[in-house]
């Protein structure tokens, strides 16, 4: 029997916690991911306060409604979460995926006095004039003023390298946000490591870097079928996840 959309959801979205952990992408029990489970995207499933990646379950995911502000009060609900994805899945329907993290070599380049991610390479030039920047941070983001402040900052963009914090991606599907975020931290471990020689960069030219961008965007199916090899390496090593 076919999988509801909730229920496709719940395993997506656990696989993509463990997947984020296998990969060392994660900041222990700390950020979220949520995914819209409704047409209107507002009811959406996000991970529970201080649950560590590597053992979330479908099961464990709380289901949440943007336009009821009493599930700012759930006792599982971090103040952060709320304030963050609330206010993405109140107002951008599009985000059926958001995905906010704070990984090593995309939180060091977001810490940069001017946040920028070169095209030096194919990853890199995916983000080629795509990203999003935030160059005000004042401490944890747990308002909805906050979280509305960022969902303008995307003015169109489905990524936000966040200054001093980390970064956020959106996505039209689980799947593509996941390619979309570790293809993020992967250009910016390039880049971080190219820096590190302390030889000058050999950047792309603009046509070859928007040239590169838009082929990335003609290829949705590669980034999906890279999250179902991910995800199924997680089924594989712990079936729990679909729990």
């Amino acid at each position: 029997m076919a999988l509801s959309l909730e229920e496709q959801a719940r395993i997506d979205l656990a696989a993509t916690f463990r997947i984020i952990a296998h990969e060392g992408m994660h900041e222990a029990v700390a950020n979220h991911f949520s995914a819209a489970v409704s047409a209107d995207g507002k009811k959406f499933l996000i991970n529970p306060k201080w649950k560590h990646f590597s053992r979330i379950r479908a099961s464990d995911l709380l289901l949440l409604d943007a336009d009821d502000p009493s599930c700012a009060s759930h006792p599982q609900v971090d103040s952060t979460a709320w304030s963050i994805h609330g206010q993405m899945h109140q107002h951008l329907p599009h985000a059926k995926c958001v995905l906010h993290l704070h990984p090593v070599y995309t939180t060091a380049i977001a810490c940069m006095a001017k946040p920028h991610v070169p095209a030096i390479d194919q990853n890199t030039a995916r983000y080629f004039n795509r990203i999003a920047v935030d160059e005000v941070y004042g401490g944890m983001a747990d308002t909805e003023e906050e979280g509305a402040r960022l969902v303008g900052l995307l003015d169109g963009k489905s990524r936000l390298l966040m200054g001093n914090h980390g970064v956020m991606v959106v996505g039209a599907t689980i799947g593509e946000a996941f390619d979309d975020i570790w293809t993020l931290e992967r250009a910016c471990q390039i880049l971080v490591t190219a820096w590190s020689t302390g030889q000058p960069l050999r950047v792309l030219s603009d046509e070859v870097a928007e040239r590169t961008a838009r082929g990335w965007e003609g290829i949705a199916d590669f980034s999906q079928q890279h999250f179902e090899e991910m995800k199924q390496m997680m089924i594989d090593a712990d079936p729990s996840v679909l729990d």
